[in-house]
């Protein structure tokens, strides 16, 4: 009976048309009458797996026949083949050594391209980066630039505007000041407490330092959020099956798609939109899967499209994507910290 429903689910993805009996009875392996088929039909109905729209003779899948389908698929699920499989490898072995924004940023586009899906992605990676150098830059009168460097290779910088001049020597007491307290740490240690105690520790150059300090301050708050993007939306916009306002409204708040990606750290999971307050695109799906960087989660992926979205080849996708930059991201975490192990 459940290879009746794997069958109608698969011709379902393929055609976007309720299945019939007598449809369906070349589609499936076993040689049953198209009688029997129509009886395990009714009874997938019963049991919830199957709807009847009220137009037509044949059946469409539910939400909770999709459920069921994905996991029997799970337990079997196809592999990406040989040949495309090196095309990934090759793809990844050239954005290794990229910063860990990079990869993901890359991965989420080839991603995209390879599923004709959008990614939203998140990236928590930046917060376990090790500041490895601080710059302050004159760039004109009372303008500064502040660069903060990482591990990872990130740059972020923060224009600073003060009231009054700072000298030559009080740039380079900062500056010395910063590398001394901030080089080695973790983006993520720079908290209130480390704040607090670097601004006591200025001494008398508090009062004419404090606002580079500020921006020291914004920008390990920025480098420790969650950063979440969202690639190949054009795709999504296109997709006839999906309501271009609830689209745009993705787009708008694709921020609160954070607290679902976090389930993906449990495995790959698949979100659909009828059954989340969050996911405003109702008759779509979202299938996300999490990535880390050494033991850590550093972030996710989430394949969006509509709900006859090809479970059994973009899976095997999402799964080996994670599995390579999560590769990528904690070798490179590795040689951080053989890195600072050796400056020690």
């Amino acid at each position: 009976m459940y290879k009746i429903l794997d069958a109608i689910i698969d011709e379902y993805i393929r055609t976007g048309e309720p299945i019939g009996s007598k449809a369906l009875q070349n589609k499936i392996d076993i040689k049953v009458s198209s009688a029997t088929i129509r009886n395990d039909m009714a009874t997938l109905e019963t049991m919830g797996y199957l709807d009847h729209p009220h137009t037509s003779a044949g059946r469409i899948p539910t939400i909770r026949g999709y459920r069921l389908y994905i996991e029997r698929m799970r337990e079997g699920v196809e592999r990406i083949d040989c040949d495309e499989k090196e095309k990934i490898d090759e793809f990844f072995e050239e954005i290794a050594g990229q910063s860990d924004e990079s990869v993901i940023e890359s991965a989420s586009k080839a991603l995209s391209e390879l599923t004709k899906c959008a990614i939203v992605s998140t990236n928590l990676a930046n917060k376990f980066s090790i500041i490895t150098k601080v710059e302050v830059i004159p760039t004109g009168k009372r303008m500064y630039v502040l660069l903060l460097i990482t591990s990872s290779g990130d740059i972020k910088n923060r224009v600073c505007r003060l009231s009054f001049d700072i000298t030559n020597e009080e740039i380079g007491y900062f500056t010395d000041f910063l590398n001394q307290n901030l080089g080695g740490l973790h983006v993520g240690d720079i908290d209130d407490e480390c704040i607090e105690k670097l601004s006591a520790s200025l001494g008398g150059y508090v009062l004419s330092l404090s606002p580079l300090l500020k921006a020291v301050t914004d920008l390990s708050i920025e480098m420790r959020k969650k950063q979440i993007m969202l690639e190949g939306q054009t795709r999504l916009i296109a997709c006839d099956e999906l309501k271009k306002d609830e689209i745009i409204a993705l787009i708008d708040s694709k921020n609160e798609l954070t607290e679902l990606l976090d389930t993906a750290f449990s495995g790959i999971n698949v979100i659909f939109g009828k059954e989340s307050d969050t996911f405003v695109v109702q008759n779509s799906s979202m299938i996300t899967g999490g990535f880390r960087k050494g033991d850590e989660p550093a972030g996710s992926f989430g394949v969006i499209g509509p709900i006859r979205l090809d479970y059994k080849r973009i899976i095997p996708y999402i799964e080996y994507f994670s599995e390579k930059v999560t590769g990528i991201l904690s070798e490179q975490k590795d040689e951080e910290k053989e890195a600072d192990d050796f400056g020690e």
